[in-house]
């Protein structure tokens, strides 16, 4: 039943300044009826049926308040004390508001975030007039999250006169004179103030129902109609469109690549840096402009129904705007996303006298097409099919050893966890289950044997997370195998779609989803990743904000918790070999100098991080670039150094929309085909494992010695 509230609002007064009026008033946003009733859909649900439900009364208002805030300005760049302040004074009554389908205050605190955001760009501009003195002695903080917000105008025109300041800075380090310096950053500034005018209502609400459900617990979102249809794309790993990946560039929708197979590289007709200009439906449908719309508006234009025609109104790459346009029609199809999906590579590691060939398998996510699934699909897409079949490519390879890539894995589909560790220990127990209730069930593998039984590793890092903890926790549970890299993220939870369209039995698409957490889930020896993750049995270094990324840096996280060890029977015993292994590592590393300065440029990394400021003069700024200079030629460093070099690159002041499009690609591509140290020295790892495990079982099988004959 509906709970009904009269209340009298004051809303927050919002007094355009001068400098807002100068530069154009931002859009002044509104809730809908729909996103009004999504926010109280969600709140009943939320409050009767998450793992941890907890009311939405005042304590939680005031907290997703302060959350709404976070969002909107993590380091306090915008803001002041006074409105603050003036926030603060409305907390206790967004509750209410929400059942009475009411938000205007989380509208109001958006409304004043852009003029805010106006007001800070238009100074930042201005700026740009007068030129800077860096022989002054003083420092930029850019780490303000967990400092006092400003406290007047004249301490935030402060703060952006020394960000406008290093952002001028380091573009003169750079070696780029002041005329271009002004220049680039005009523009920058402006696109920024572009950007403001494109916000639109869904985007607050779902701004604003993300710190709602995060205040709850960190893993519970709402998924608007957008961001739900994004994910169901991010799950299937397939979609029905032309097949190109575009990007936003100079008030351009641009196109970045060509997916192989798809209508638009079939065609002939389309290629990279080609710009969209105009969007057509059907043979006949009117040319819509969409020069400076955003580009998930344009994408939405462009997809459309398997087999429809779209007509697209492109100005090739290279022409200027007067350029010769070209109009082009394609028919959608389709898409693949096979990038995104499993993918497997071979390592030949040599030790010795003895040469290994290691297959790696690297997995970016545990996708799955649930409705396909539903629908009796007998093909289709799914992760743990996908490993399976490049197992069996894997073994006509002859390998010595299987390395499974999860770095940056950020989880999926739990049945799909379940299924992949069933491909390496068979048929028994894989996680615990534990639901609101108390009650704990156990998830098991039905496979009756595994598909590798081989010597096999993990490698995982803090990006690892969910359904990567799950198998990499299986895998060092069960002995298969040895998990290498960073401790995990620490996500111990299990979530649950839930369409509020459906639930209200509603026909349209309106009121969005949430991914709810329903669940926690424990590891078969009764512990749970929650909080501290999976460690790994041999440590190496990472470029990880372990401070602020990951379960611990959450302060509403589940605790950690265990249940009773789950049944089940260890199919290997590599941990009487881990003493071994890391001996063998440890003497590998230090003589490998790839490998140390990846370690050094960790270090000096996180000390960057930790520091969270830079100093603003010349001379100081130029004598850090010397240190380093110093330090990266003492390594007498080649292409062929990879991460380290990568990692120590001059930094050219530039954001990434502000290089050229063939400049970007080209990085982009350095970075891809760079030695990948860590994953290098994980295949050592596993090969060191093959080795143990051969000495170790033909020393099990050596006959007993027979007593000598009399």
């Amino acid at each position: 039943m509906r709970v009904k509230y009269c209340l009298l609002w004051v809303f927050l007064a919002i007094a355009p300044s001068a400098q807002a009026l100068e530069a154009g008033q931002p859009t002044v946003h509104a809730p809908t009826q729909q996103q009004a009733q999504a926010a109280r859909l969600s709140a009943q649900f939320l409050t009767r049926f998450h793992y941890k439900p907890v009311p939405l009364d005042d304590a939680l208002a005031a907290k997703v308040i302060d959350q709404y805030i976070k969002l909107l300005d993590p380091e306090k760049f915008f803001f002041i004390q006074a409105d603050i302040d003036q926030f603060t004074a409305e907390k206790t009554k967004l509750d209410e508001a929400i059942y009475s389908e009411d938000l205007h205050i989380p509208f109001a605190i958006f409304n004043l975030y852009e003029q805010r955001v106006v007001e800070r760009l238009t100074y930042a501009r201005q700026l740009l007039d007068q030129g800077f003195d860096f022989s002054q002695k003083e420092d930029y903080s850019f780490v303000r999250d967990k400092g006092p917000w400003l406290k007047s105008e004249a301490e935030a025109r402060d703060l952006w006169r020394k960000r406008v300041k290093n952002d001028w800075l380091r573009l003169k380090l750079a070696g780029k004179a002041d005329a271009e310096i002004r220049n680039t950053l005009g523009k920058r500034y402006e696109n920024s103030l572009a950007q403001v005018h494109e916000n639109k209502s869904d985007d607050v609400f779902q701004i604003f129902m993300n710190a709602y459900t995060t205040s709850i617990e960190p893993h519970t979102d709402y998924l608007g109609t957008t961001a739900a249809s994004q994910f169901d794309i991010s799950m299937k790993l397939s979609l029905v469109g032309i097949g190109a990946v575009l990007q936003e560039k100079d008030d351009y929708v641009t196109i970045r690549e060509l997916v192989v197979g798809g209508p638009a590289q079939l065609s002939g007709k389309l290629a990279v840096g080609d710009r969209i200009v105009g969007v057509a439906q059907g043979a006949r449908g009117a040319m819509t402009e969409v020069v400076g719309t955003r580009v998930d508006d344009v994408v939405k234009m462009i997809r459309g129904p398997k087999d429809s025609i779209v007509r697209l109104d492109i100005l090739p790459a290279g022409a200027g705007p007067d350029g010769k346009h070209r109009l082009i029609s394609l028919v959608r199809d389709k898409i693949s996303l096979e990038k995104q999906a499993a993918q497997k590579s071979t390592i030949s590691i040599k030790t010795g006298e003895t040469t290994r060939k290691v297959g790696v398998i690297s997995l970016p996510a545990f996708y799955e097409d649930f409705e396909a699934r539903r629908k009796g699909d007998k093909n289709f897409k799914s992760a743990s099919r996908d490993v399976a079949a490049l197992l069996t490519d894997l073994k006509k390879d002859k390998v010595d050893g299987v390395l499974i890539d999860l770095r940056n894995n950020g989880g999926g589909s739990l049945s799909e966890a379940i299924d992949l560790v069933g491909l390496f220990v068979g048929k028994g127990p894989v996680v615990q289950e534990r639901d609101a209730n108390g009650d704990v069930k156990v998830e098991s593998d039905d496979m009756p044997k595994p598909a590798w039984t081989g010597p096999l590793a993990v490698l995982i890092n803090r990006g690892s997370a969910s359904a990567s903890e799950i198998f990499a926790a299986a895998i060092q549970d069960y002995g298969r195998g040895v998990i290498i890299g960073e401790p995990s993220f620490g996500k111990g939870t299990v979530q649950t779609m839930v369409d509020l369209d459906e639930l209200t039995h509603n026909k349209k698409q309106q009121y969005g989803e949430l991914k709810m957490t329903v669940a926690q889930f424990f590891r078969i020896n009764g512990g749970t990743t929650q909080l501290r993750g999976v460690t790994p049995d041999i440590a190496l270094p990472g470029f990880s904000d372990t401070e602020n990324f990951g379960e611990s840096s959450y302060d509403n996280a589940l605790p950690w918790s265990q249940v009773k060890p789950a049944t089940y029977v260890p199919s290997g015993d590599v941990n009487k070999l881990l003493p071994q292994i890391q001996s063998r590592h440890d003497a590998r590393v230090a003589k490998d100098d790839d490998f140390q300065r990846l370690a050094e440029d960790a270090t000096e990394l996180n000390a960057q991080r930790k520091k969270g400021s830079v100093s603003l003069n010349e001379t100081d700024r130029r004598n850090e670039m010397n240190r380093q200079a110093i330090r990266l030629k003492s390594r007498d460093q080649t292409d062929e150094n990879g991460d380290s070099a990568d990692l120590a690159i001059q930094d050219d002041g530039l954001q990434a929309n502000e290089r050229s499009l063939s400049a970007d690609i080209a990085a982009e591509k350095a970075r891809k085909n760079a030695k990948d140290v860590l994953l290098n020295e994980a295949a050592y790892i596993l090969c060191d494992e093959a080795d143990l495990l051969q000495a170790d079982k033909q020393t099990s099988v050596q006959p007993p010695v027979s007593a000598a004959p009399k």
